[in-house]
């Protein structure tokens, strides 16, 4: 359930980003300021998110996993509600902080629970990527949730004065408050955490000590890395929503044939994410090298990239579909490596602190920066209408992520055994 609605809550701002900017900028603004504010949206909440996860992780070494892990998803949840009730631009900004937050911090505790709850190292190599797969699960979720509100909004009750279906989206991120006050009693704590942290022979975890041996070249190769993986989803594969409402076939549509369209365009990023995560699950178990394995899906995405962006604008929407079906199955599954390869390179009392310094330091303060670029060029680029420049941007990004991830994973460390270190 963690892992469906962290992909949950942060997925539904590519698709309510342009409504929600539309209403609560009165429309009267500008390209380049509603361009701006799209780019603020997506980076300032990541590294909001990255600050305090980096902390989580640090908490987590300290407080225990399970508790951690259960505040972080109730602090989602209700910030996601109290997004839905934004009046400005600006509350906005500070509610998606908050959830950034709660979803951060939520993923380095899940990751390193499931990992010392599941010892066994093939068990857990099934767990942990099986359990990510729920990821993908969330963004069909969201994309589900928000074609039943786009077309049916009109019968639920008003928020703010109006029937808006973005706001709806924003407020469904409760849902997983619900069951967890349910399934809290039956969790058990990381039995190698609470072993250690009774005998008293539980470290503490320091952030200095990742930066020197002998953890130097793994937490500077993974951060460079998630970085890469980041930039690629913030970068090109988020801004794909608002690339469709400038294909041929989708600018004389209505409205609301307009957003299920995006709707539905959204959901072939997402059953490619899912089948993206269920495939490493699958050969996590069969492919010992790590760096092998992730060749298996950055190669293609490499390729995929820069011929699905350039082409896309001036192709039909099918072909835009499946497009973001193969970039979102090379890139998605990439975020399930890391929850794989993470726990297996830091010991107990540094795993969370290290599994967040990548996720946060690199994928949420460096990576997401990318959706910044992406605006901020596609206001530049040349191409005959927004969605155009857009589309250009994001190949030009999301391929350079790919370019520097493929590159950077030479020297990658390949972890040292099966079981995970002590």
């Amino acid at each position: 359930m963690g892992f469906a609605f962290d992909s949950y809550e942060l997925l539904m701002l590519p698709l309510i980003v342009r409504p929600a900017l539309a209403e609560l900028l009165a429309g009267g603004a500008s390209t380049a300021t509603v361009s701006q504010w799209i780019g603020i949206l997506f980076y300032v909440p990541a590294v909001a998110g990255g600050i305090f996860g980096l902390l989580g992780g640090y908490i987590t070494d300290v407080f225990g996993r399970l508790r951690v892990l259960v505040w972080s998803i109730l602090i989602y949840a209700c910030s996601a509600v109290a997004a839905g009730y934004s009046p400005s631009a600006g509350w906005l900004l500070f509610w998606r902080c908050c959830t950034f937050v709660g979803v951060c911090v939520e993923f380095v505790a899940a990751v390193a629970w499931l990992s010392e709850v599941f010892p066994n190292p093939r068990q857990r190599e099934r767990v942990v990527g099986t359990t990510q797969i729920f990821g993908s699960i969330g963004g069909l979720m969201v994309v589900a949730a928000y074609y039943l509100v786009v077309t049916h909004g009109h019968m639920l009750p008003l928020i703010r004065g109006g029937h808006h279906a973005w706001r709806y989206t924003l407020m469904s991120g409760l849902i997983p408050a619900l069951p967890l006050l349910v399934v809290r009693p039956f969790l058990p704590e990381s039995p190698v955490w609470l072993q250690k942290k009774a005998a008293g022979t539980l470290k503490r975890p320091g952030f200095a000590e990742l930066l020197q041996a002998p953890f130097r070249r793994t937490t500077i190769v993974t951060t460079l890395m998630m970085a890469c993986a980041f930039a690629a989803a913030f970068g090109a594969l988020q801004h794909i929503p608002r690339i469709v409402p400038g294909l041929n076939e989708v600018r004389a549509l209505p409205r609301t044939a307009q957003e299920q369209a995006i709707s539905a365009t959204q959901s072939f990023q997402e059953f490619g994410g899912l089948g993206g995560r269920i495939a490493l699950a699958m050969l996590a178990v069969v492919v010992v090298r790590r760096r092998r394995l992730l060749w298996l899906f950055q190669v293609p995405g490499l390729v995929a990239m820069p011929l699905v962006f350039l082409l896309g604008p001036a192709s039909t929407l099918a072909r835009l579909q499946w497009g973001s079906f193969v970039v979102g199955f090379s890139t998605i599954a990439q975020f399930s490596f890391w929850g794989n390869y993470l726990p297996r390179v830091y010991p107990t009392y540094l795993r969370g602190t290290g599994e967040s310094f990548a996720a946060n330091v690199g994928g949420r303060m460096l990576g997401t920066c990318a959706a910044l670029l992406t605006t901020q060029l596609a206001d530049v680029l040349p191409g005959a209408t927004a969605p155009i420049r857009l589309a250009y941007a994001c190949a030009m990004v999301g391929t350079a992520a790919y370019a520097v991830g493929v590159l950077a994973s030479a020297w990658l460390p390949e972890p040292a055994r099966a079981e995970l270190p002590d």
